[in-house]
Parts: C-alpha cells; structure tokens; sequence
C-alpha cells in the first residue's frame, strides 16, 4: 500500500468512525478532518465530482463547529428550569440515563424528597440535571450530569453562573461529590478542597 491509498482509505475509515460519535461537536469535528482528507485525496486523483461533495461538506461541518462553540457558553441558548424532586419527566430522565450517570456518579441514588433540582434545556432537549441538598447554608451536589450528545460542553454551568438561582437557596457554598468523573468546576471558579470542589458564595 502506498502513500496515497493509506490516504484513502484513512480518510474512509475516519469518515466512518465520525458517525459512530454520539456527542455532536466530536462528530462534526472528525467528519470535517475526513472531509478534508477525502478532498486532497480525490484532488490528486482528479475526481472532481467528489471533490466538489466533499468541500461543501467541509464547509457545512465548519459553520456547525463555529455555531456550537459560540452557543457553549451562551445564556441565551440554554435554559435552566427548576422542578420538584418528584416530577416525572425528571424520573423519566434519570431512569433513561441510569446507566450512563451511574459510571460518573456512581455514588447518586435518585434525588432524595426536598432536593432541589435544575433541568437545563437547549430548546425542547434536556442537556443536563442538576440535583442539590441544602444543608446549614451549604448546597450539596448529589448529581451534575451532561447528557451524551452534549458532553463535550458543560451545561451544569448555567446553573453556578446564575447567582440568583443559588442566592435564592440562601446558600454560601457549593460541595461537590468526592467521587465525581469528568469534573468541570476549575473553570468556574470552584476551588479544589481535597476530592471535592468547592464553591464560595458572597454574602
């Protein structure tokens, strides 16, 4: 095998393995690196008709990336209900996505009466789910779970940048889980206080 049809078939084999992801910025990324590829490699070849496939596909992929990491962080695009521990859509989400919380938090036993507990939304999708125990002024985070096809963004962040949300549960911290995977906190301000992330909150 030469050079050239390492190339081809890299980009193949790349092509395909994007469509396997299940996390929407992952796939757009790798599908826009194929593309690009299979460009160059049909380039050479003088298959224009599949060079052509594939520069509108690249640059398809690239308006998608460049939307989605404009709206990873914004407010206007995210939206943060809260509702009551009982609710069943939130039931209905937690039983969906029981396997997959589990291997993040695998300490979360289902949000305990009185928790209170933040939906995010990105339109009519949840995105995430936020579940806290108020105790003496601190906020315990018994869940801060991402939903596969957003894991590469951190939606629970919505939650810890409104203030008024936790300032409306009279809290001055947040505590995260000794056991969380795939923590996010640094970025926001938490800071790390042995396994757990910690939160200070003005007064």
């Amino acid at each position: 095998m030469n050079w050239l049809d390492a190339m081809g078939w890299g980009g193949s084999a790349l092509l395909v393995i994007s469509l396997l992801q299940t996390r929407v910025l992952r796939f757009r990324v790798l599908n826009l690196v194929a593309c690009v590829i299979l460009l160059a490699f049909n380039a050479i070849l003088g298959i224009w008709p599949m060079v052509a496939m594939n520069a509108v596909l690249s640059a398809i992929n690239l308006w998608f990336i460049v939307a989605l990491l404009r709206e990873r962080h914004d407010e206007a695009v995210f939206d943060v209900l809260r509702v009551r521990s009982t609710d069943a859509y939130l039931a209905h989400v937690l039983r969906v996505h029981r396997a997959d919380i589990e291997s993040f938090q695998p300490d979360f036993a289902g949000a305990a009466p009185g928790s209170v507990v933040y939906l995010v939304q990105k339109g009519d999708e949840t995105v995430g789910v936020v579940v806290l125990r108020v105790k003496d002024g601190t906020a315990l985070v018994d869940l801060d779970y991402v939903t596969p096809r957003f894991r590469d963004f951190s939606p629970g962040e919505f939650v810890w940048r409104q203030s008024d949300l936790l300032a409306s549960l009279e809290v001055n911290r947040v505590v995260t889980p000794a056991r969380m995977r795939g923590a996010y906190y640094d970025r926001l301000g938490f800071r790390r206080e042995g396994d757990s992330w910690v939160l200070e909150l003005p007064h």
